[in-house]
Parts: C-alpha cells; sequence; structure tokens
C-alpha cells in the first residue's frame, strides 16, 4: 500500500487548509505560527516542526490586496465625487486612510492563505516535459 497517499489527519479538507491560512498558523498541524514579525517567515513552525523553506508565494497576495482595494476606494471616492462634489483635500482625508487599511490589513492573511493553499495542494516549480521521441 503507498504510504504517501494522503490520510485525514495528513491531509485535511481544502476549508480547513483555508482557514489555517487565515489564521495565520502552520499549514500542515494549524497550531504553530507561521510569521516572525508582520510578513516575515518563520524559519519553521514551532510545533511540528515544518521547515517553511518550501514557501514562494510572489507577488500574489499584493496583487490580489491591489485589485480588491483599488475596486473598493475608486468605487467610494466616485460615489463621493458624484453625489457631494467635496475639495480636494476631504478626498485625500478620506481615501489615504482607506486605502492604507484596505491594502495593509488584509495582506498578512492572503499571504498566509496562499501559503496554506500552496501546501494543500502540494504546488511546485513548473517543469518542462521531453516530448521528444
Amino acid at each position: 500500500m503507498n504510504e504517501t497517499a494522503g490520510t485525514p489527519q495528513s491531509q485535511p479538507p481544502v476549508l480547513q487548509s483555508a482557514l489555517r491560512g487565515l489564521g495565520c498558523k502552520c499549514p500542515r498541524c494549524g497550531k504553530g505560527k507561521l510569521y516572525a514579525g508582520f510578513l516575515t517567515l518563520a524559519p519553521s513552525c514551532d510545533r511540528c516542526g515544518l521547515d517553511y523553506a518550501f514557501i514562494d508565494t510572489g507577488d500574489g497576495p499584493a496583487i490580489f490586496i491591489i485589485m480588491l482595494a483599488g475596486a473598493i476606494v475608486v468605487a467610494c471616492a466616485l460615489i463621493v465625487e458624484v453625489k457631494y462634489q467635496p475639495p480636494y483635500w476631504l478626498h485625500a482625508v478620506l481615501w489615504l486612510p482607506l486605502i492604507l487599511a484596505t491594502t495593509l490589513l488584509p495582506l498578512r492573511s492572503m499571504k498566509s492563505l496562499l501559503i496554506a493553499l500552496q501546501f494543500h495542494h502540494k504546488a511546485a516549480p513548473g517543469r518542462l516535459v521531453d516530448r521528444a521521441k
């Protein structure tokens, strides 16, 4: 029998992996801390010892956050501009804090969510397939 086949304990469902990611916990055990700083990853899990060297989210979390935050802030700014026509300084006072809140607050959770899904699906770098016959 294949010993690497996933069991319910070793391979949690996608929802549980996503919840571990949103909670910024270890993608394998769900108990250890994922971060040593705000966005700095710990070298390994302090509970199960999983080495975090495999993690490479790249710019994925930032792109998702930028797109979502941009849509929210631009929609709100357009509605306020059309409805109330406030001066430019009021736009700056309103939208700069909203931009910071909608980009920085969810960034940590989004990064750990992508890490958890990467671990769940055993993502690896692409490999070329030799199709020569």
